[in-house]
């Protein structure tokens, strides 16, 4: 029996439009009455994930900032933040590129310093908690942060995505959208977090079942014993993974929820 669901948004559970199936809520109060949980595993921030799931925040566990930190009943249950001088250090790389924006991801907020306005709009419509400050290297100072998010002008994988890797030692860097990547400690990922959460339910990797679209959902994928992707996967994923689900368009992680619950 399938006690755990985690399933990726963006590309995932989330249709092209963003809007939430009218079905999610259902099911997951189904789920949870036969002793389940459901997990949203997601790039996004804690505030915006609760926001999201409102209706049901009582009832699902979370796993916010592609993995870095887990909550569930009120409580963060693990957390794998990015030290200070790491930050300070990657910031300056980014910094000195042209066309790329960093955001600085905390636990319950995400700051951010420039003010050109598309990035300004994007940050305020991808975040329910965010604020602008005057440095960054301030904040990494006196906050715990997750990771640094970083907007790109250009699409990701072939910019950021390929100049930051070889440029910041040291840390994860990893494509998390179109134009947005991801830099944060080398083992912070939807893998670990989900092993965390995995022991604190006390479920077994046969026990779960987990969606995703992209490589950031690779070790997630990995460590569950029920890994889809969906048919508008990342090539290279749906490669390694092989088991395919239809496209998000086509509410294809909807559809496997109802055979599974």
């Amino acid at each position: 029996m399938i006690k755990l669901i985690v399933s990726d948004l963006d590309g995932t559970l989330l249709p092209p439009t963003k809007i939430m199936p009218e079905e999610t809520f259902p099911l997951i109060e189904k789920l949870t009455a036969r002793g389940g949980t459901f997990a949203p595993a997601s790039g996004r921030q804690l505030p915006n994930l609760k926001k999201l799931f409102a209706p049901v925040v009582d009832k699902i566990a979370i796993i916010a900032e592609n993995g870095g930190l887990v909550w569930h009943n009120g409580e963060i249950i693990y957390s794998n933040p990015t030290a200070p001088d790491d930050i300070i250090r990657a910031l300056s790389i980014i910094r000195s590129i042209d066309g790329l924006y960093p955001v600085l991801s905390c636990t319950d907020c995400a700051y951010y310093e420039d003010s050109l306005p598309v990035f300004v709009d994007t940050v305020k419509k991808s975040y329910s908690s965010e604020c602008r400050v005057d440095n960054l290297d301030e904040v990494a100072r006196r906050a715990t942060a997750l990771k640094i998010s970083v907007w790109d002008s250009l699409p990701a994988a072939g910019h950021a995505g390929v100049l930051l890797p070889p440029r910041i030692d040291g840390l994860r860097v990893m494509i998390s959208g179109f134009d947005w990547v991801d830099v944060s400690v080398k083992d912070a990922n939807k893998g670990n977090a989900l092993k965390a959460l995995m022991a604190h339910l006390g479920c077994s990797r046969e026990q779960c079942a987990a969606f995703g679209d992209h490589m950031n959902d690779y070790e997630m994928l990995c460590e569950c014993g029920h890994p889809y992707v969906t048919a508008n996967a990342y090539p290279l994923l749906k490669q390694k993974i092989g088991t395919e689900i239809a496209s998000n368009r086509e509410n294809g992680v909807i559809e496997k929820l109802k055979e599974i619950i």
